[in-house]
């Protein structure tokens, strides 16, 4: 039996077995596939690709944007919410995006604080945050941290280990480097806790706050934000059955973000598709307001972009930009986006993918973990959607 739910919007519905419902707002202007350069039923493989990854079971629900241009030509949506909520899938369903806060949130931030002059990539973490000592620190920057090669350790569990929020922070900021900045790349989410400090000390407000006066806002995403209001918890799609038996749903699934009231740079933030995707086109097309009416975000100029966006080997053979990921063999930008491109993933299978090249963006957001984090057919789902795309753009 098929699962319920399947919305698409922007593609020849004969292949995609479902009705076209368009949603009363979905950002970014819905145009046909092949006014971008599509193959309209090619395009429209991706979201039949989903529905039968939904019913074999990688994830209750997703949905996925594809877009070039400043346009969408697949918004679609498949599946349920979740094993405890039948309810269809829509394209404005809102998704914890676990890690894609990293990119969409906390180096966001430091594009625009870098642009201004407030923040120099180079520069040691320890003038914006004090509190970050011991040995070798004073010689990790700015860019070490957002490479993940300032030598700090992956993780440390600071829910069980702190009281409070104030405790985590000193626990992230005094925990010991692994190796010595520069040496090795491991992708560190207390990098990334220390670096909210820094944004948010030069900001003089907190990431949440920053971040949505100077993007959230201005681009018009309304759907995205840290801590979510009740109001909005029947849009949300729920993450995992936690060990008392609750479902997570409308609160961070990240332990540690958790810890931090919910606001952190490495996880805690919810969003949608059509929020990524006004975000996307924005990145794509540095140097120009957004896209649609009523918004006025702010203008990145186009060396600042590609300066966080670039490969930055600071350790050979990493592939990591400025906050930022770029392809690499079995990554989830699969293995036809071209070498410009530059994505990330999040941990309850969300990803995101842009590629200069084509003016093109995909976005896949899931909630794999839902009812279990054990569930991994999500890696390979994401390069599998990735490579679809691109077949349907290049003919």
């Amino acid at each position: 039996m098929r699962t319920p739910g399947l919305l698409v919007v922007g593609v020849t519905l004969a292949a995609c077995r479902g009705p076209s419902l368009v949603p009363p707002s979905v950002g970014l202007p819905v145009v046909t596939p092949e006014s971008l350069g599509f193959d309209g039923a090619r395009l429209a493989a991706v979201a039949a690709y989903l529905r039968d990854e939904v019913d074999s079971g990688s994830f209750p629900g997703g949905v996925v944007a594809v877009g070039r241009h400043g346009r969408l030509a697949l918004l679609a949506a498949v599946g349920r919410y979740g094993d405890d909520d039948t309810r269809p899938v829509t394209a404005t369903t809102i998704y914890d995006v676990a890690s894609l806060t990293k990119v969409v949130g906390l180096t966001t931030a430091c594009m625009l604080l870098v642009a201004e002059g407030r923040l120099e990539l180079d520069a040691p973490v320890q003038r914006y945050v004090p509190a970050f000592r011991g040995s070798g620190k004073e010689r990790v920057t700015i860019r070490h941290l957002l490479t993940h090669s300032s030598g700090l350790p992956a993780w440390r569990p600071l829910y069980t280990e702190a009281p409070t929020r104030a405790a985590a922070l000193l626990l992230a900021d005094t925990t010991p480097l692994a190796t010595p900045p520069g040496q090795a790349a491991v992708y560190s989410d207390l990098g990334a806790i220390v670096l909210t400090q820094a944004v948010e000390q030069i900001a003089g407000e907190p990431l949440d706050g920053f971040l949505a006066r100077r993007v959230f806002e201005p681009l018009d995403m309304t759907a995205t934000r840290f801590r979510p209001p009740a109001t909005w918890r029947d849009r949300i799609a729920p993450t995992e059955k936690a060990p008392q038996g609750d479902v997570i749903r409308g609160a961070v699934h990240d332990e540690n973000a958790w810890r931090l009231g919910g606001v952190s740079g490495h996880a805690g933030l919810f969003s949608n598709a059509p929020d990524l995707a006004r975000l996307a086109a924005w990145l794509l097309a540095p140097g120009t307001p957004g896209h649609g009416p009523g918004v006025n975000p702010p203008v990145l100029r186009s060396e600042v972009v590609h300066e966080f966006t670039r490969r930055q080997e600071l350790v050979p053979g990493s592939s990591r930009a400025l906050g930022w990921d770029t392809p690499s063999e079995g990554s989830s930008a699969g293995t036809r986006l071209s070498p410009r491109a530059f994505g990330h993933t999040g941990f309850t299978g969300t990803s995101i993918w842009l590629d200069p090249e084509r003016d093109l963006f995909i976005i896949l957001l899931t909630n794999r973990v839902h009812p279990t984090r054990e569930n991994l057919r999500i890696l390979r789902v994401r390069p599998r959607v990735a490579d679809l795309v691109v077949q349907a753009l290049d003919r």
